[in-house]
């Protein structure tokens, strides 16, 4: 028979602790896979807005979502019998109870604090003290927990904090006035290699951490600044992975070695994802001799994560992805490191320098075009290294272009035809995405030492058009950056083609016969003007504005475009003049 809610209530406010630890047993067996309490109250309300769309045909219409908290619940009688369940389960458990009766009402607390519209018993100061307690986080004001509580009670108050932060914004505000980062830091230094407090405790406390990081900017600097957390976690990830060092920077990557157990991946995984929310803006900061050391100490430990697995494929890339996106964060003059190792029977070598790591991160952007899902978060973090890298590293930037970019053969097919990686990244040069076609488009191009019609002869001049309208070089020439000169190194078969491929499709096309042939200069004439007359009727009517290339070579409305010119021709008439 199913707990009732009302019986609980009554049996909570027994004060007896027996009976009490029974009943929460139950209640606890009966709803450990439940995460929405007032099912029928939505699908009612569900109901009721479709038949109000229906009626008014109103097709603004927004539907609430499951976890939508703009419906006012204060005075739902569900919500308010468990806010009442909620506070007596707090003051239950600030007594003095056995390890075996914390434990099930903890569980009874982490089921209810999945429910955002009753979170209000567990967000106040006085029920954040008391998990914080049980969970051996001390807190502001000198407090700290009283005793040592069982390592399974530690976890579960861990848990019950980290669904009340997550879900609740009262409880993350009272979390950064408590200063929690502060004890979470404590129990860090404890011990970093995490098997002391154990496993399932320290990937909690590892949680705890990226949540408040995540949502609480304050609590990010003072992480990063004030407890120096860069080096604790790095000191952390460090102890999780074992790692065994060869050189200053170079850890030992056996190709023999077990892959990662999913409960280590977890762990590391915490401490990847903290680390990113502390460094997000370090690639864009100056750094000094020291935090330089940091980082390439950091980067060398994730270049060993990169050449590590994880039990299965899919948790693999899971894990390569954190790591990936960490990478992303730091100052690029200290990725040097990935290709310093030695080249060891069985590397990847290109210019005498380790491409294992340029290699992984090859084959792992190639697996995310294939899967094609979500490109913008997937995708966009592994072009945006590998596209800098190329910029700053220049055995990486040719050993890509050997990759990506080999000498052309096949003229025949347009450029985003095909399943080579070129292929691909020429394809995502159209995308929907914004971001997703400019890091694609920007990477082609780095790899072209951005030389425009070198990147147009890879990618056609339609593929092309959209950067070079972007950077202004739309008129040719070549970006910024600053790259070796070196001869591009055709193939016969693209010297014998190049006449006749087009350059807007990048391929070889067959001329088609002059529409004009056989026209007179009369029939010309009219076709001329008949085309003027419609594209200045499509002008006046805004559906299409006439563009030209700008003196900055960037596209320009024509009719501005044409004022530079006759601008220009005035100057150099002046400038004649003064001459004669």
């Amino acid at each position: 028979m199913k707990m009732e809610l009302d019986v609980l209530t009554d049996v909570l406010q027994t004060g007896d602790q027996e009976v009490i630890q029974k009943a929460l047993l139950e209640f606890n067996k009966e709803y450990a896979q439940c995460f929405f309490f007032n099912e029928e109250e939505r699908q009612r309300r569900k109901r009721e807005q479709l038949e109000e769309f229906r009626i008014m045909k109103h097709r603004e219409s927004v539907f609430d979502s499951d976890s939508n908290s703009d419906f006012d619940h204060s005075e739902d009688p569900a919500v308010r019998q468990r806010e009442k369940i909620g506070e007596l389960l707090i003051d239950f458990l600030g007594r003095d109870l056995q390890p075996s009766c914390q434990l099930v009402s903890l569980e009874a607390v982490r089921i209810l604090s999945r429910d955002k519209h009753a979170l209000a018993p567990f967000a106040s100061r006085e029920s954040m003290c008391v998990l914080a307690r049980l969970a051996g986080i001390e807190y502001a004001e000198g407090r700290g927990p009283r005793g040592v509580c069982d390592c399974e009670v530690v976890s579960e108050a861990l848990k019950c904090l980290c669904n009340t932060v997550y879900n609740s914004e009262a409880a993350q505000v009272m979390a950064g006035e408590m200063r929690l980062i502060h004890g979470l830091v404590e129990r860090l230094k404890v011990n970093t290699g995490g098997m002391a407090s154990g496993r399932d405790t320290r990937f909690y406390e590892l949680r705890l951490m990226f949540l408040l990081t995540a949502l609480l900017v304050d609590v990010r600097r003072q992480l990063a600044r004030d407890l120096h957390g860069v080096t604790l976690l790095t000191d952390t990830l460090e102890a999780a992975l074992d790692l065994r060092w060869l050189d200053v920077y170079e850890v030992s990557t056996g190709r023999d070695r077990s892959p990662l157990r999913r409960d280590e991946t977890d762990r590391v995984m915490e401490v990847l994802k903290i680390l990113f929310n502390i460094t997000f803006d370090t690639s864009r900061q100056q750094v000094d001799e020291e935090d330089a050391a940091l980082y390439r100490h950091l980067a060398a430990i994730l270049r060993h994560c990169l050449l590590t697995d994880s039990d299965g494929r899919e948790r693999t890339q899971e894990f390569h992805g954190h790591t990936v996106n960490l990478l992303v964060n730091l100052p690029l003059m200290c990725l040097d490191v990935l290709l310093t190792p030695k080249v060891d029977p069985g590397s990847v070598e290109y210019m005498g320098m380790n491409m294992d790591t340029v290699e992984i991160l090859l084959d792992f952007m190639d697996n995310r075009l294939d899967r094609g899902l979500k490109l913008r978060e997937s995708l966009t973090p592994v072009l945006n290294l590998l596209t800098e890298s190329s910029r700053y590293h220049r055995e990486t930037r040719k050993f890509l272009r050997a990759r990506v970019l080999p000498p052309l053969r096949d003229v025949k097919n347009r450029p985003e035809v095909g399943e080579t990686l070129r292929n691909k990244l020429v394809r995502l040069m159209t995308h929907v995405n914004t971001d997703v076609k400019h890091c694609a488009a920007e990477f082609l191009f780095v790899l072209c030492k951005e030389n425009v019609s070198r990147f147009v002869k890879y990618t056609g001049y339609g593929n092309a058009a959209g950067l070079l309208a972007a950077r202004g070089l739309l008129g040719g020439g070549r970006g910024d950056g600053k790259y070796s000169e070196e001869e591009d190194t055709d193939t016969e078969e693209y010297k014998e083609a190049k006449p006749n491929i087009n350059p807007v499709t990048g391929r070889v096309e067959e001329k088609l016969p002059n529409p004009m042939d056989g026209m007179t200069d009369e029939q010309k004439e009219y076709e001329a003007m008949k085309l003027v007359s419609m594209f200045d009727k499509l002008s006046r009517e805004q559906i299409i504005q006439p563009m030209g290339v700008g003196c900055d070579g960037k596209l320009t409305p024509l009719d501005e475009t044409m004022q530079q010119m006759a601008d220009q021709i005035s100057l150099h008439s002046d400038s004649d003049m003064e001459l004669d």
